[in-house]
């Protein structure tokens, strides 16, 4: 499996998350389970089947993430940076549109709503190892546009 890289706030979430899996969320689902088994016909309860899903549900999300924490490669924020990285707060701008701020992150950590984005998507493979005033091309499954790199930290 290739490294998966995150920020020392993502790996930390992470294992957050897996914590809370394993102890409190995996015991939610087994008391779940125990009380839609005492409740009689096993086959035809709808509350039995909900359990069952979201105890297969839990158990798969522990896996992936103890899968990548794992193969984690944590990427430390540095400062100021002269070309865009992993772990990078980029200022674009796309024509005469606002500007707008994106921190470069893993897959598993990007969630573009909070200004992360994947170092993996279109507009992050873009940016990589450019520098402040670049003009970059980003091909989107949208089609193509360019944006100014205004700071890179």
């Amino acid at each position: 499996m290739p490294p998966s890289y995150l920020t020392r706030q993502g790996y930390q979430k992470l294992q957050e998350e897996l914590e809370f899996l394993r102890t409190k969320k995996r015991q939610e689902v087994a008391e779940r389970l125990h009380e839609a088994m005492e409740g009689g016909e096993l086959i035809e309860d709808a509350e039995y089947e909900a359990a069952k899903n979201e105890q297969a549900f839990v158990e798969g999300r522990i896996q992936e993430l103890e899968m990548l924490l794992a193969n984690a490669r944590v990427i430390e924020e540095t400062g100021k940076m002269d070309t865009v990285q992993i772990a990078a707060r980029v200022t674009i701008q796309e024509g005469d549109l606002e500007p707008e701020v994106y921190t470069i992150v893993g897959p598993a950590e990007a969630n573009p709503r909070e200004g992360r984005i994947s170092n993996e998507s279109p507009l992050g493979r873009a940016l990589m190892n450019h520098r402040k005033g670049d003009v970059v091309t980003v091909d989107a499954p949208d089609g193509s546009f360019t944006v100014r790199i205004l700071k890179v930290e």
